[in-house]
């Protein structure tokens, strides 16, 4: 009887503790989001989101770094998911878990996963800029500067690095979830494996896989500090035409303001507004996915 009182009396306290925690974060949320949203509503207007910035960044709009950021998820999703998800399907369905080629990849992607996001920016500096873009040039334009530069497709190929074990873990997951008896059922009917594997399990991990579309999309629209060596422009009024182009970025766009603009208190408002129109992207990419999700498990119930 006594066990059981210290029992319940422990259940609560540790109940407590963590609806404790849960109020505080969320809290702490809140007030962000508030303090977003009351002081960026005022300034999104038509302008603010159709013009280029002007006069310093301090008068203008948030046009080209709207659409950078957009182009550049999207090139960065049209490059992590396939690899994300062809890396998956050979570890789950090919490879047997005590090869050691399968332990050396998972390691690596665990690795991958634990790398600060400065050290692939300069990753992304070294190999695609110094080595894949300075090769090319040295190859097909006689030393030319043409592909051996920051540019859009040289920052999404580095966030689609950064992305990769998030897009890897959340496959193998959905994977995992497809019942074995499935596989087996198609082998039965004939199917060979490869049949078993596109008509039977990838379509019903499909919700599994852009769950990890999902997250890479939330991750990748965020990050601003491997794309400072790699494409992000300072300002740029025009917008990016060609994959070797630099582009503006809607969070390096927040970072040149807080910290490299002379008059903080003029940039102060246009930086709230780039911040909140920065949340609506996100949830607007994030929501495409979801919805693609939904129709996905509508169709492979």
């Amino acid at each position: 009887m006594i066990e059981a009182k210290r029992y319940r009396k422990s259940t609560i306290a540790f109940a407590t503790l963590s609806g404790s925690g849960v109020v505080v974060i969320l809290g702490c949320l809140a007030l962000i989001l508030v303090d977003i949203f009351v002081n960026g509503l005022p300034q999104l207007s038509w302008e603010f989101l159709t013009q280029p910035p002007r006069d310093g960044m301090t008068a203008g709009g948030i046009f080209p770094a709207i659409f950078g950021t957009v182009l550049l998820v999207l090139l960065m999703t049209i490059a992590v998911v396939p690899v994300g998800v062809i890396t998956a399907v050979f570890l789950h369905e090919y490879a047997r878990p005590d090869a050691w080629y399968a332990r050396l990849i998972r390691g690596a992607v665990y690795n991958l996963a634990g790398i600060p996001s400065i050290v692939f920016g300069l990753f992304g500096l070294g190999f695609f800029i110094q080595f894949v873009g300075r090769g090319i040039d040295s190859w097909f334009f006689g030393g030319e500067v043409v592909w051996g530069q920051p540019a859009l497709i040289w920052a999404s190929l580095t966030l689609a690095v950064l992305t990769l074990p998030v897009v890897i873990v959340a496959t193998e997951e959905a994977l995992r979830t497809v019942p074995r008896e499935n596989r087996e059922a198609a082998l039965a009917l004939g199917c060979t494996p490869f049949e078993a594997l596109w008509k039977v399990t990838l379509p019903q991990a499909a919700p599994g896989i852009l769950t990890g579309a999902i997250l890479a999309v939330s991750r990748g629209a965020g990050e601003t500090a491997p794309i400072l060596f790699t494409g992000a422009a300072y300002f740029l009024p025009y917008l990016p035409t060609h994959p070797t182009d630099q582009f503006m970025h809607l969070g390096y766009h927040v970072y040149v303001m807080a910290t490299q603009s002379p008059d903080v208190e003029a940039t102060k408002p246009i930086l709230y507004g780039t911040v909140l129109v920065l949340l609506l992207v996100t949830a607007a990419l994030n929501g495409l996915a979801v919805w693609l999700r939904y129709r996905l498990r509508r169709t492979n119930p």
